[in-house]
């Protein structure tokens, strides 16, 4: 069974920690930072850390490779379409990865970066690795790619099991449930799951993972068919939208200028 931990990092990202207690090896998500990783280490004497995932090329995500590589030795697995320092290991789309003797399968969802990935691992407890792609009620910003990329890289990982827990690696619930609320105000998922999150963040505990299920429920980019966020988009853009993936591109520019 794996643990994971919550390493935060800069002012609002996560580093994913996932240990296996049997082997005493661990593996890093996203590491931007490697001090809070060496750290655990340190406070944690025994345990090895032998892989880091990376989703995306962006620093937060990427700066803490070169020192932990030095640091441990560890392999780095990461995006095979974007030019990241340190990576040993490039991953496509629906490519098997063993990590801490355990199969993840590596999805290409472009739109926040054209190269960005995500880690998935099938189970009892199914698990994502989502980056910047799917956030707690929200999704990542277009740097890179199109609406109708990051729609359909959505619609992928909306397909998986709804069990599945969602670990993101920005702390942006909150402000994601005040722009859910403004898109759907009369989903009573949506402003309970906000007065929850906003009671923990108020008590200083970070409000992930998430599951799919929720997600499915309250976020806004997962439900670009209710008519409730059709009307919003309708009237934020000022036209119609004709099918979901309007919809989608029209709720994510209101959500920039939110």
């Amino acid at each position: 069974m794996l643990t994971i931990t919550a390493l935060p990092a800069f002012n609002d990202n996560y580093i994913w920690l996932l240990q296996d207690s049997a082997t005493q090896q661990c593996a890093a998500v996203d590491p931007g930072d490697a001090k809070p990783v060496l750290q655990w280490l340190k406070d944690n004497p025994g345990w090895q850390l032998t892989d880091i995932l990376i989703t995306h090329h962006h620093h937060d995500h990427t700066g803490g490779i070169g020192t932990l590589k030095q640091a441990t030795g560890a392999r780095v697995h990461g995006p095979g379409q974007e030019t990241i320092d340190g990576v040993d290991h490039p991953l496509a789309d629906l490519q098997q990865l063993q990590v801490l003797d355990r199969t993840f399968t590596v999805y290409h969802v472009p739109g926040h970066t054209l190269g960005h990935i995500v880690y998935y691992l099938p189970g009892e407890q199914p698990l994502l690795f989502s980056g910047d792609t799917l956030f707690l009620a929200g999704c990542g910003r277009l740097f890179e790619g199109t609406p109708a990329q990051m729609y359909h890289s959505l619609q992928r990982l909306a397909a998986l099991p709804a069990t599945t827990l969602v670990y993101c690696t920005h702390e942006y619930s909150l402000s994601n449930l005040k722009f859910a609320a403004a898109v759907e105000p009369d989903n009573t998922a949506v402003s309970a799951r906000l007065e929850k999150v906003a009671t923990l963040r108020e008590q200083g505990h970070i409000s992930l993972p998430s599951t799919l299920a929720d997600e499915l429920a309250t976020n806004p980019f997962l439900r670009c068919n209710e008519q409730q966020v059709v009307t919003s988009a309708a009237r934020e853009s000022g036209q119609l939208p004709v099918g979901p993936v309007e919809v989608f591109a029209a709720i994510r520019a209101w959500k920039d200028r939110f």
